[in-house]
């Protein structure tokens, strides 16, 4: 990536050592070394806040990682969260159609099997939990926006992240209410069968 070369340009142009740098902006010159080898990449607040520090735009700072960025997350990475993403969506439906009737019929095998599939969905969600984290996506918006290979702008990031404490409860909420509905109509469905 060029950050790491713009950054270590405009760190010496400006007379800064490594360490003038980490103070400057909160961080360890670790940090900074990290950065300028490309061994990490800074979280936006501190993209910002190099980019004040040095009397840059934000994109200057990221001119010419942008694509690159957009490569990294259309990789292999990207069908996989995908696919955690269906088998999680498809696990959690077999589990919420399947609960009652395991545990009815079959007693304490039942009872493991539904553990079993439990965990099978837990995997899943951890597995997209991680990509997320690891691309530092929180929102719905910008779910939806990976996944179509596309990147949100500026203001609607900032709009998302604002949001982000409000949609992680709802989405729970949700999920929780569709989860018991259809354990309840497998359930009213299997008592007046059987």
């Amino acid at each position: 990536m060029e950050l790491g070369k713009k950054l270590s340009s405009c760190r010496k142009k400006a007379g800064f050592s490594q360490e003038d740098l980490a103070e400057k902006i909160y961080v360890s010159r670790q940090t900074i070394s990290n950065w300028e080898n490309d061994k990490s990449y800074p979280d936006i607040h501190s993209l910002i806040a190099l980019a004040n520090l040095f009397n840059l735009s934000l994109d200057q700072l990221v001119e010419g990682d942008i694509d690159e960025m957009k490569k990294l997350v259309q990789s292999d990475d990207l069908q996989q969260f995908n696919r955690d993403g269906w088998a999680m969506t498809i696990g959690s439906l077999i589990m919420a159609l399947t609960a009652y009737p395991l545990i009815h019929f079959l007693g304490k095998v039942g009872f493991v099997i539904f553990i079993f599939e439990w965990f099978t969905v837990m995997v899943f969600a951890l597995r997209i939990e991680k990509f997320k984290k690891e691309n530092r996506i929180q929102t719905y918006k910008e779910i939806l926006a990976i996944s179509r290979g596309q990147a949100l702008d500026k203001n609607e990031s900032i709009e998302e992240r604002a949001k982000y404490p409000y949609q992680k409860p709802m989405i729970v909420i949700g999920f929780t209410i569709v989860f018991c509905l259809i354990m309840g109509l497998t359930i009213l469905l299997i008592n007046s069968l059987f």
